[in-house]
């Protein structure tokens, strides 16, 4: 398989994918295509939490397809650049595969402190927010299997994984760099 300068960065909820993939963009000049933000968007139109249109796309697999395949899509006519999205390793296999992973519980912080995430994910404390999140994690690796017959948290399916938990999104998107420079000159 050809490989592409395409970057395909997926991780647990919070664990800096959006943060890191602005960093990448601008250190190595490449754009970026993020499925998680069109999701949101799809989950605020139709007035619903991101969790509740989990629930949703579960019994819609069409929109869960229509989502995954945009990907695909978009990498066969483009390239140098970063994939933000759940399933980017799997719609872009000849992408570098990275993985960020990070605890639960500074997840949950992350993600309670976030004001960006306060239209979808609106919770009153941080044991409620964690609590969503544990469920939405479960949701997705459900979906997945069931729709794709993959397993995101299988971490041979990256190139690189990354935990996030103790180091700023400046060291990963570092460590990235680094990483996937040995793998586009690897024959």
């Amino acid at each position: 398989m050809e490989k592409k300068h395409i970057i395909s960065l997926a991780g647990d909820l919070a664990s800096g994918k959006g943060e890191t993939s602005k960093i990448l963009t601008q250190k190595l000049g490449y754009g970026i295509y993020r499925n998680g933000q069109y999701f949101r968007e799809l989950a605020k139109k139709m007035n619903m939490s991101v969790t509740e249109f989990n629930v949703y796309v579960e019994a819609h697999p069409e929109i869960d397809r229509q989502i995954e395949n945009s990907a695909a899509e978009y990498a066969k006519n483009n390239d140098n650049f970063i994939i933000d999205a759940r399933l980017g390793w799997y719609a872009v296999p000849e992408s570098f595969k990275v993985y960020l992973t990070v605890d639960i519980d500074v997840a949950a912080k992350r993600a309670f402190q976030d004001n960006e995430r306060k239209d979808t994910e609106n919770f009153t404390t941080l044991e409620e927010q964690k609590a969503d999140m544990i469920k939405r994690y479960k949701l997705e690796n459900e979906r997945y299997y069931n729709l794709y017959n993959v397993r995101k948290e299988d971490m041979s399916n990256y190139d690189l994984v990354v935990d996030t938990t103790n180091i700023l999104p400046e060291e990963v998107a570092n460590k990235i760099i680094e990483e996937y420079t040995k793998w586009l000159n690897e024959k």
